[in-house]
């Protein structure tokens, strides 16, 4: 699952960006990879471990949500069963 958000560009910035994206890994459980910043930049990056997918798809749409209501915009979401 991957989910991309963007506030438009100001006066005189890039438009900041907001990446989720959810993958399986080796250990039998989830990694939640958040990525951020200016687009064209060099931005953060953070993974976070969860032991099932439900969790980590909880803590994707959690942090989906907090960046909604500072004003992101969804632009690609993918969703994959």
């Amino acid at each position: 699952m991957r989910i991309y958000m963007q506030i438009p560009p100001g006066d005189a910035t890039a438009p900041k960006f907001y990446h989720l994206h959810l993958q399986e890994d080796l250990l039998e459980g989830w990694t939640l990879i958040r990525e951020w910043g200016f687009q064209g930049a060099r931005g953060r990056l953070v993974r976070d471990h969860y032991p099932d997918r439900e969790s980590a798809e909880a803590a994707m749409l959690k942090y989906r949500d907090s960046q909604l209501n500072k004003g992101y915009q969804v632009v690609f979401m993918q969703a994959q069963t």
